[in-house]
């Protein structure tokens, strides 16, 4: 697996961060991310980018895009934040349905919240869920496991 999509709802909290990371530990790999109900031509939410790289995540430019069949099929393995959003992309596209998994697929298969218009303590929260299930994701991904 070669190339991961992340996807959220808005497309600017949640999976862009999550492809941060992911982007960050593992170069080889094509890392993207999409909304199922996406904020399209948004940037990052500025507390989701504010909380993000004071944890030393660099989120760089980011542009809010909406999930679609087409941009499924361009990835290996298609990660969600909410069973909701595996559930959607199966409606959209259900011959994906292999490709999807969730985020915290290793680290207790749970939602993770959607922290929009939310404190800033609840988007560290978000974001300390999104580091450790998308750290359990690298860990198995990695090259260097793969043996």
């Amino acid at each position: 697996m070669k190339s991961i999509l992340t996807v959220c709802v808005g497309n600017i909290c949640r999976s862009p961060i999550a492809g941060a990371i992911l982007s960050a530990h593992l170069p080889d790999h094509t890392v993207a991310s999409a909304g199922i109900g996406a904020v399209v031509g948004s940037d990052v939410d500025p507390t989701a980018r504010t909380v993000a790289e004071a944890a030393g995540v660099t989120v760089g430019d980011h542009v809010a895009r909406q999930f679609t069949r087409e941009i499924g099929e361009q990835y290996d393995l298609i990660l969600v934040l909410e069973a909701g959003h595996k559930r959607e992309i199966e409606r959209i596209a259900p011959e994906l349905s292999g490709r999807v998994m969730r985020l915290s697929r290793w680290t207790g298969d749970a939602d993770i919240p959607d922290p929009y218009r939310q404190s800033r303590e609840f988007h560290e929260y978000v974001f300390a869920l999104i580091q450790e299930a998308t750290m359990a994701w690298v860990l198995r991904l990695s090259p260097k496991n793969a043996e």
